[in-house]
């Protein structure tokens, strides 16, 4: 890993020699949980530049993330919750709408806000030993940080429905056999390897283009399907402006591999 990785109070950032970044919430006696000062350095991080292609993992331990912050809720009035909660959106939208791939590296418990994180990125990779759930019920909560609208996405209103309101825990077999998960791996190590071998064979593709499909992707989800295919259009067309697309085309026809550089920057 670089030898210029920033710290921060309660994340680790790190940025390898291809310029993959691995995020890491680091609060092992909290078993990772999300407090608010978690929460906005996760919302600082993701409002800061883009990365070629970003892992989202925990600090080693028992836990991936086990949640939020409980001792910090238990005290909070509605209005602070309110407050709490919109910073938790907030942080799974920048997930999910960030410009570049994003994979979730779970080992461990991914409960609650955990899960949560774990929903808003494009997908998610994880250990044996790893477990999801929405336990919110339990505590006389609900899921606040998107899980009653991104859950029902991947699985269905129906299982959706089932997880949440019992709250129980699904493990990797599970998760994977649902779709919560891509891939299940034996250890943190092949973990990881996994997710970096996976940004690192999109990062030879072109930027641009991977970000266009996310959006496509985000952007036609409620919509119909002739809704969703002028969203697919204009970015189709989008395409045709970026030097990517020349570069890609032209290397194509040179029976060269293409040099695609940076990406155009976005909104």
């Amino acid at each position: 890993m670089d030898d210029s990785a920033v710290d921060h109070s309660t994340l680790v950032v790190e940025t390898d020699d291809d310029g993959i970044t691995t995020l890491t919430v680091s609060r092992p006696p909290a078993r990772n949980a999300l407090s608010g000062q978690v929460l906005a350095e996760l919302a600082q991080f993701l409002s800061g530049p883009a990365v070629t292609g970003l892992i989202l993992t925990g600090a080693p331990g028992p836990a991936f993330v086990a949640g939020a912050d409980i001792r910090e809720m238990a005290a909070m009035t509605p209005e602070e919750g309110e407050r709490f909660g919109a910073l938790g959106q907030r942080v799974t939208r920048l997930l999910e709408e960030a410009p570049y791939p994003v994979v979730a590296a779970v080992d461990g418990y991914a409960l609650g806000g955990g899960c949560e994180l774990v929903l808003a990125c494009d997908f998610a990779y994880a250990t044996r030993r790893s477990v999801f759930g929405q336990p919110e019920v339990v505590l006389g909560l609900i899921p606040g940080f998107g899980g009653c609208v991104r859950l029902q996405r991947l699985v269905g209103p129906a299982v959706a429905r089932e997880l949440i309101y019992t709250g129980r825990h699904v493990d990797a077999a599970e998760a994977l056999r649902l779709g919560l998960v891509n891939a299940v791996f034996e250890d943190r190590a092949e973990l990881l390897a996994a997710a970096r071998d996976t940004l690192r064979q999109v990062a030879r593709n072109s930027a641009d283009a991977v970000s266009l499909t996310k959006a496509v992707i985000n952007g036609v989800r409620g919509r119909t399907v002739p809704e969703g295919l002028d969203v697919e259009l204009a970015a189709f067309r989008e395409a045709f402006t970026t030097p990517h697309m020349r570069e890609g085309t032209a290397a194509f026809l040179a029976k060269r591999p293409p040099v695609f550089g940076s990406p155009m920057p976005r909104d």
